[in-house]
């Protein structure tokens, strides 16, 4: 449970119609609500009050409405004063109330508490945050799902099948003496696979939850002039970039963000990569490394007579990097648009100056990106995604030890597993992790 002391923050400070909110949470609450309204407060019920200082001088006149624990967002008691927008206005109020026994919230200290009292999940309150912080209408779609719970029942439901699956090992574990072999029963195996393919589809869902969320982070990568600033350009329908027929123009990263279908490709032109003597540059293709290394994407730009050497490109990157290749400057020996599946990778024949191909591109980043996702996405974080790779390590290793009849080891692999998803929606979670979500959320939240 949260502490006892009475928190309080303007939840906004100046609101479409005009309104500041400050919000009120704690044991504190019906004492303070009575003292501003001079009555007792009748529970969620709209007070016009007129909010005054202690020596009885107005403050402002606006609405007053109590929320008794737990029937609150945070489980607490609940007050809401609303009054005009005025930053002075709801900073004497923000005073007026700490004096009468609240003190200042921390950012997130509502949902926390919310979280602390059992109102929500943790993976439902980084879905607030999710949702007050949504670039685009499909990552607010998927925050609200998240928050509804979506998120959190499919995580529920693996941790009920993997529970189950580790009450059968145990008990074979616990009746050694036992005739028969309870880990050579076919049924352990079959459970175990179940619950491998659960959780790939799963985690398939949270990292394209993790897109929508973040954006799809596009490294634009390839040769000096290949035309990797004119497809900036082009996606960006702008001229962010400048373009030249001099090898080398772009020389640091250039970030720009596209909206596409609803969602968002946050998009970074880098230097061509090359070996170069020159000191500017030789950085700037350090930087283009890097940025390749974080990326969700990388997008290799190259022509008809470089694409199959240019491969070499992407060697080395990480395996969640995802890999697109795109045959630049059909233009220039009038070769028609096209696709074609090469070594394993999609490659899209395009042009970037007169955008001839392009559709295609947009349609396949969209679709990397989430768009038309469906009803049944939500919202994740990179975290949660690292959580269910542990998952998916433990139930591998627990394979091959239910395979070679070690149930302790089996045992504690799955333990191990459901201790990783007890971590996402704060079953099993350290201080430092909850301090460091719900700091990064804002004031009034």
């Amino acid at each position: 449970m949260a502490d006892t002391q009475t928190i309080a923050a303007i939840a906004s400070a100046q609101g479409a119609a005009g309104i500041g909110v400050v919000r009120v949470s704690g044991p504190h609450v019906p004492a303070i609500a009575q003292a501003l309204l001079g009555r007792e407060a009748q529970p969620r019920h709209a007070h016009l009050a007129a909010f005054r200082h202690a020596d009885g001088a107005l403050i402002d006149r606006g609405l007053l409405l109590y929320f008794p624990a737990p029937n609150s967002y945070t489980g607490e008691h609940v007050l809401e004063l609303q009054g005009h927008g005025s930053a002075v206005l709801l900073d004497q109020l923000l005073g007026r109330v700490c004096a009468l026994g609240a003190r200042l919230a921390r950012p997130g200290e509502f949902t926390e508490r919310a979280f602390l009292n059992g109102k929500l999940d943790l993976a439902q309150a980084e879905a607030v945050a999710d949702l007050i912080a949504a670039r685009s209408e499909a990552s607010a779609r998927a925050a609200l799902r998240s928050l509804e719970g979506a998120f959190s029942q499919r995580v529920h439901a693996l941790l009920e099948a993997l529970i189950a699956l580790r009450v059968h090992v145990e008990a074979a574990i616990d009746f050694p003496e036992e005739e028969i072999d309870f880990l050579a029963d076919p049924a352990v195996a079959r459970q175990l696979e179940a619950l491998r393919a659960q959780l790939i589809e799963l985690l398939a869902e949270t990292r394209r939850g993790v897109r929508l969320t973040d954006g799809l982070k596009v490294a634009i990568v390839g040769r000096p002039n290949a035309g990797k600033s004119s497809l900036l350009n082009a996606l960006a329908q702008s001229e962010r970039a400048i373009v030249t027929p001099i090898a080398g123009t772009t020389r640091d990263v250039l970030r720009e963000t596209v909206r596409l279908d609803g969602v968002v490709l946050d998009l970074a032109d880098t230097a061509g990569l090359r070996h170069t003597e020159d000191e500017i540059e030789r950085e700037g293709v350090r930087r283009a490394h890097g940025e390749l290394a974080r990326a969700d994407l990388a997008l290799l730009v190259t022509d008809a007579a470089h694409a199959d050497a240019d491969l070499v490109l992407l060697a080395g990157l990480p395996t969640s990097v995802a890999r697109l290749v795109l045959v630049n400057k059909i233009d220039l020996d009038a070769t028609p648009a096209r696709e074609e599946t090469r070594a394993g990778l999609l490659h899209l024949w395009v042009s970037a100056r007169t955008g001839e191909g392009l559709d295609r591109l947009r349609s396949e980043l969209g679709a990397r990106a989430g768009a038309g996702s469906g009803e049944g996405a939500f919202s994740a974080r990179r975290r949660h995604v690292q959580a269910l790779e542990r998952v998916q390590g433990d139930l591998d290793q627990a394979a091959c030890a239910l395979a070679e009849r070690a149930g302790e080891l089996a045992a504690e692999d799955l333990r191990q597993a459901q201790h990783a998803l007890g971590e996402i929606t704060g079953n099993y979670t350290s201080d430092d992790l909850l301090g460091a979500i719900f700091g990064s959320f804002c004031i009034g939240k």
